[in-house]
């Protein structure tokens, strides 16, 4: 999904929770990568692999200037041969300490393993973040949450990333990192020029 057509989402969603509560989780995830230099590990549920964000997170982190977003996949299943970006399996959660982020996309239940995973991961000191479904084992371990009902919720779990994806690169979260240099003072000029004019309506 473009920026043009999450500028869309985000007027048709105006008036909804969503768009301010994407920021906000955007937010906490740039927060505990952009300090610790990245090491962000991202992981689904084993009927569940997050292709999408991570791609969006990987396009993100290119254009935003923030290389810290872009996160290792970790897969509950890696075939034989699979270039090296994909095989990187579920031992590596045991690596997780204090400066590793967590990001647990879980539409269903988690299972049994991943939550011990998980917890592990927290207990070592990763900070850990869920998109999920509202499960409450998950939500208990994450220090940030936004859940995604199945039943009742506006938009589905994979729109919702789409929103946390294009706000986790926003220029507009304020990140703390020294004196800006000449190239993003320039980004940010570029993106002022380009941005569409302010509605009179």
């Amino acid at each position: 999904m473009d920026a043009v057509r999450v500028a869309l989402l985000r007027e048709v969603l105006a008036g909804t929770q969503w768009p301010g509560a994407a920021r906000r989780f955007a937010g906490s995830l740039r927060r505990s990568v952009v300090p610790a230099g990245g090491n962000l590990l991202l992981v689904g549920t084993e009927g569940y692999e997050p292709w999408h964000l991570a791609a969006h997170l990987v396009d993100e982190a290119a254009w935003s200037g923030l290389p810290e977003l872009a996160p290792t996949l970790v897969r509950h299943r890696v075939r034989p041969g699979e270039p090296p970006h994909l095989s990187v399996g579920l031992g590596r959660l045991a690596a997780a300490r204090r400066g590793h982020t967590l990001l647990v996309v879980a539409p269903g239940e988690p299972g049994e393993g991943l939550l011990e995973r998980v917890h592990e991961a927290r207990r070592a000191g990763a900070t850990v973040l869920s998109l999920d479904g509202g499960d409450p084992d998950l939500g208990a371990l994450a220090h940030e949450v936004l859940s995604v009902p199945e039943a009742g919720a506006e938009l589905d779990l994979d729109t919702v990333q789409h929103l946390v994806s294009a706000a986790a690169g926003e220029n507009s979260l304020p990140v703390q990192r020294g004196p800006r240099r000449f190239r993003d003072r320039l980004a940010r000029l570029a993106d002022q020029l380009t941005a569409p004019p302010p509605s009179r309506w």
